[in-house]
């Protein structure tokens, strides 16, 4: 893999945002925006094994579940972005769909610290379970989950969802459903 760019976009200076994470000056943190798309489709290009998604998609998510999604970055340069969104009929569950975290910000554990900043957020505190996706061979990100469930005590189930049939000619690994949950609303995170 050869060096990731400085990955940019029209953004709002972290100072100006309620949601910068001022407990780490080189952060923030903060939901998306529709300017931010471009940028977000460029971050998933430098974080494979992502699917990369069109910029439409990422546009429908700043606009539409932005508030279920965290992007993170240092002064204007991206490093970080999860998308989730809470399944109809299920209140309770934030289904996260992607995680990417830029090669320069690995080892710091941002991914996780993205999730605890969605659970943190007033409008999710009824969630008491995270689901996802994750292919069998990806430990960094089954790690991650892992260690978010250590962190909320909550028990981490897993359960076939999608196979690799199901993607049609594409080849593409299973991707089983890692269920964290319950976890009590009251419990810091």
């Amino acid at each position: 893999m050869t060096d990731c760019e400085t990955i940019t976009s029209s953004i709002e200076s972290p100072a100006s945002t309620d949601d910068t994470d001022h407990n780490d000056p080189l952060v923030w943190m903060r939901a998306p925006q529709k300017s931010d798309a471009a940028g977000i489709h460029r971050l998933i290009s430098e974080c494979p094994p992502l699917d990369l998604n069109s910029v439409y998609t990422y546009l429908l998510l700043s606009e539409y579940f932005r508030e279920t999604c965290v992007l993170a970055g240092s002064e204007d340069a991206l490093y970080g972005f999860v998308s989730g969104y809470v399944p109809p009929q299920r209140s309770n569950t934030l289904f996260v769909w992607q995680v990417a975290v830029h090669e320069r910000a690995r080892g710091q554990r941002l991914g996780q610290r993205m999730l605890q900043n969605l659970l943190q957020r007033p409008g999710l505190t009824q969630i008491q379970f995270i689901e996802t996706t994750v292919g069998p061979d990806n430990t960094a990100s089954r790690g991650m989950f892992t260690g978010l469930a250590r962190q909320l005590l909550a028990p981490i189930n897993e359960q076939p969802l999608f196979e690799r049939h199901m993607f049609g000619p594409q080849a593409h690994e299973d991707e089983p459903l890692l269920r964290i949950g319950p976890f009590r609303s009251e419990l810091p995170r």
